[in-house]
């Protein structure tokens, strides 16, 4: 994946991704829409398909809510690269197909602007615009497999459907 960078700071917690006033929906499309508004109140107009998220520290800290995730992913962000985020957030975004990457190196070298690609499969992630290259973690292959399924649902239908044709394991 290729995509332009937006970068956020430190403890940049789930009320910041998604304010509390918009969680009487649950509606993806209309979370959206107010994605990122207390960090940056016009994030949601200017984000494309296929950028990506880079932040410090403890991205997406604060409460459990999975619709933070889900709001940056239906925005069009293709994935966040942080220092280190907030467990419960790691989890979600896994569970909802969202793409992330802990890179110390990556979140503090890389600037809003820069083009990055990243490549999930090894963990490489490459600064287009500076040509540096930093390393990240790559998923193990079970979780690189809940992200080609499009997060933990379309894994679980993918594993039933699997077993009903091969029978269990």
């Amino acid at each position: 994946m290729q995509g332009h960078v937006w970068k956020f700071g430190t403890d940049v917690d789930t009320d910041a991704i998604i304010p509390a006033r918009y969680l009487n929906t649950s509606d993806p499309v209309e979370l959206a829409k107010h994605v990122m508004e207390d960090a940056d109140p016009t994030f949601a107009q200017k984000v494309t398909e296929g950028d990506i998220i880079v932040a410090r520290k403890n991205f997406g800290c604060g409460s459990s809510r999975e619709h933070a995730p889900i709001a940056i992913k239906t925005a069009g962000v293709a994935c966040v690269i942080a220092h280190s985020f907030a467990r419960i957030f790691y989890r979600n975004a896994i569970n909802i197909g969202l793409p992330i990457l802990e890179s110390p190196e990556a979140a503090e070298k890389i600037e809003e602007g820069h083009e990055v690609k990243v490549d999930l499969t090894t963990g490489t992630i490459f600064n287009l615009t500076t040509g540096e290259t930093y390393q990240a973690a790559p998923f193990p292959p079970f979780m690189q497999t809940i992200m080609d399924k499009g997060g933990l649902i379309g894994y679980v239908q993918w594993r039933l459907q699997t077993e009903s044709s091969t029978g269990p394991y």
